[in-house]
């Protein structure tokens, strides 16, 4: 029975109808608890001022021996109380009477008209006889009568009560009560059909964002292209409602998602591309080796052998490289940190362009220092790393520019560029400049490398929170990069 009671209250339309029919509930039986409570008051004071209007004597039977019948003027008599007695007549059914003196106790309950009236009982007598003589309202409960509102009054010598029965008040409460249960019952049945309704009605454009996140889940995320366009309906994402604050930030998430999705879709094309292209580059050196080990297989002499053997050093050097490359590439990605130390910027600048100009005397290469700055420019970083870095983009100036083309290394306080005015990058190659195993078209022929030079300075000098860029003009190529 629990868990079906507990899934009874696990959606919010019930937990919201069941909340609103149960405040329903609490402000009906408030009000009909205080309906009720004033009404009872209301009778009780109508009682007592009945009862407080009556005079202080009493005029009862003419005491013990007698033959019970009240004399002339007083409650079976056909004449009115004289001054000060008790009038009993009109007090409505059965009001009581009773009169105490010293050693006796007489007294009768009075009904609508003339011979109506009847003695009470010695238990009556006594809780009449209890009733302090105070001049207030006190409320009994008389054996075989009922409750009655009495009051009891004394003049010294004898004490006299009278009191109201209270019955029709309570008859008039119950009906009440009642009549309050029945049009409770009914105001929560209405309670509970409205707010079904309306609750209903108002939680519909919630139902609307889960269908959109249910289409989404059902979505095959986990690799290919996917299609992320389903969004909630820009009606429902007003920010000034609760469900249109959902809708939005449902609709952002979404976005996110879509974003990732997509990142991730390219990275899988890359590392197709990367494994491919790399399959490619291994291919070609070893091929040469297995087709030179052939060839000294099948003739030993020393010049085939000498030549072979000189070949396979070749591509065995060219897959090295290649593979220190791939594998630097992949140390970086996955975040390997690398050395954090100072590095003497501007020294290690004049010794790449002094390298630069032994391996290429056919250009011409040039050293801008900052004029403003007395003391040689440091960075914090890794020194084989950055070496890489400007070796890398002077080879690339070097091998893909005529010669004659003037290289200029220009020194930065927070990094530094180089610019060649050779005839520039193609301009659909700029933007994948960076990409690895990226190859220019036949305007800038390359001389060997695989592709993979940019793609290392990119990787390095991000590596080390800094950013590089390629701008290109008619005036030649500029690699800037900053270092931070």
């Amino acid at each position: 029975m629990r868990p079906l009671f507990g899934r009874a209250f696990a959606s919010l339309t019930s937990r919201l109808v069941l909340t609103t029919v149960a405040l329903v509930l609490l402000v009906a039986l408030l009000i009909g608890a205080a309906a009720t409570a004033l009404l009872n008051r209301q009778l009780n004071h109508q009682i007592d001022d009945d009862l407080r209007r009556t005079p202080n004597r009493v005029a009862l039977f003419d005491g013990p021996g007698s033959d019970d019948s009240p004399p002339a003027g007083q409650a079976g008599g056909g004449q009115g109380p004289e001054e000060g007695e008790f009038d009993t007549r009109g007090r409505g059914p059965e009001s009581v009477v009773a009169m105490f003196t010293t050693g006796e106790q007489v007294g009768s309950v009075v009904g609508f008209g003339p011979g109506t009236e009847k003695g009470l009982t010695d238990d009556q007598l006594g809780v009449l006889a209890e009733v302090p003589a105070d001049d207030d309202i006190h409320e009994v409960d008389l054996p075989d009568l009922g409750t009655y509102r009495v009051i009891a009054r004394t003049d010294g010598t004898q004490v006299g009560v009278v009191g109201l029965p209270t019955a029709q008040a309570d008859e008039a409460i119950s009906s009440l009560i009642g009549w309050e249960t029945l049009l409770i019952a009914l105001g929560a049945l209405l309670a509970l059909g409205g707010a079904l309704l309306l609750v209903r009605r108002q939680l519909r454009p919630l139902t609307e964002v889960a269908a959109t996140a249910h289409r989404v889940a059902d979505l095959p995320l986990a690799e290919g292209d996917i299609d992320l366009s389903d969004r909630v309906p820009e009606r429902l994402t007003d920010e000034r409602t609760e469900v249109g604050k959902v809708g939005a930030a449902l609709n952002t998430l979404l976005a996110h998602v879509e974003t990732s999705l997509e990142a991730r879709h390219r990275s899988e094309l890359q590392v197709r591309q990367f494994v491919a292209d790399a399959s490619h580059e291994l291919r070609t050196p070893l091929a040469t080796i297995a087709g030179y080990t052939e060839l000294a297989r099948r003739r030993p002499d020393e010049v085939n052998v000498r030549t072979a053997l000189s070949k396979v050093e070749e591509e065995s050097g060219r897959m090295t490289s290649l593979v220190e490359d791939m594998l630097l590439l992949a140390r970086l990605d996955a975040g390997r940190g690398l050395e954090r130390e100072p590095v003497d910027l501007t020294r290690l600048l004049v010794e790449a362009v002094d390298d630069a100009r032994v391996v290429g005397p056919d250009h011409r290469w040039r050293l801008e220092l900052p004029t403003d700055v007395a003391q040689p420019i440091e960075v914090t970083g890794d020194e084989q790393r950055l070496h890489q870095v400007v070796t890398n983009l002077l080879t690339n100036a070097r091998k893909h520019t005529p010669a004659g083309t003037t290289v200029t290394l220009t020194v930065r306080a927070d990094g530094f560029d180089v610019h060649d005015d050779g005839p520039g990058f193609p301009p659909d190659f700029v933007d994948h400049a960076f990409e690895r195993f990226a190859r220019l078209d036949q305007a800038r022929e390359r001389t060997g490398g695989a592709g993979l030079g940019l793609a290392l300075v990119e990787a390095i000098v991000r590596s080390h929170g800094g950013t590089v860029a390629i701008t290109c003009a008619s005036a030649g190529t500029t690699v800037e990069v900053r270092l931070r």
